[in-house]
């Protein structure tokens, strides 16, 4: 029998048809034998219900599981996911990302390695609408303070995955959130005492493509970013003087900044470009 901690892998999806499948095999081609796959779509009306009603009819798809029904956006479909995951370990797939081979056996072993870390995230690629990675993303050990002032959320949810515990203790992404609610969860979970850890090795991709919001609505995932900083930054309450916050928010970006790019080049990370050939797919 396989002594692996299970795994749940949570989709949320709407309209994403043409990458959906790529998502999906990545779980299925991991070979992981814990794991269920909850797909929560939001009443697509392009054919993802069919590709999700021909993979469940078929042998070896017994660990996808999916809803398609009207939601209240993403953090309200990937909340609902959340609470039907009953694996011990959880990941977050976007429907129009993926993972890299073998990183469900590369988690679960450092979970292992690591019992008092709670959340789990590791490297990525950027691949284009065809699949084509373009760039390396090496990131760095956790930091609270860049995490919460840089404006670069470094954490890809692609490669991030949750002991089944934070979900079990009531922590769920803000659904008034709906471009920043993962820096908003992490920078909330990392407030509360939960214990992050980088992983080394490269999870997954993320795709970057005209539709997806990180595309269509960068002035507004900026302007929540900017608001839950606000929220959980203590100069809000130790400089009253709006002009003293602005200040003092540009001076603490700033430093975040400084902060990471400087842990990046010691680490040689922005030699990526000459190391892509090893990470193309």
């Amino acid at each position: 029998m396989d002594q692996r901690p299970s795994i749940s892998i949570v989709t949320p999806s709407f309209n994403q048809a043409a990458f959906l499948d790529d998502a999906l095999l990545s779980v299925r081609h991991q070979g992981y034998g814990c794991l269920e796959h909850i797909v929560m779509d939001g009443g697509s009306s392009d054919e993802t219900t069919e590709i999700l009603k021909g993979h469940s009819a078929t042998g070896g798809w017994e660990h996808l599981q999916w809803v398609s029904e009207p939601d209240r956006g993403q953090s309200d479909a990937l909340n609902k996911g959340f609470a039907r995951a009953r694996g011990e370990i959880v990941g977050w797939l976007n429907s129009d990302d993926r993972y890299r081979a073998n990183c469900f056996a590369s988690v679960a072993q450092a979970f292992r390695d690591n019992p008092d870390v709670d959340i789990l995230y590791g490297d990525s690629t950027w691949i284009d609408v065809e699949g084509r990675v373009f760039r390396l993303r090496r990131e760095i050990e956790f930091s609270y303070f860049i995490l919460l002032y840089h404006r670069v959320l470094y954490i890809p949810t692609t490669s991030t995955f949750f002991r089944r515990r934070v979900f079990d203790d009531g922590n769920f992404l803000d659904e008034s959130l709906h471009y920043a609610m993962d820096f908003e969860f992490f920078v909330r979970l990392a407030s509360r005492g939960y214990r992050f850890k980088h992983l080394p090795s490269v999870l997954g991709d993320f795709r970057f493509q005209p539709d997806s919001k990180s595309s269509r609505m960068a002035q507004r995932q900026l302007k929540e970013v900017n608001a839950v900083m606000q929220r959980y930054s203590p100069l809000s309450t130790q400089l009253p003087a709006a002009a003293l916050q602005t200040a003092g928010f540009m001076l603490l970006r700033s430093s975040a900044a400084a902060s990471r790019y400087l842990q990046k080049f010691a680490r040689g990370y922005y030699l990526d470009r000459f190391r892509l050939a090893s990470v193309r797919s």
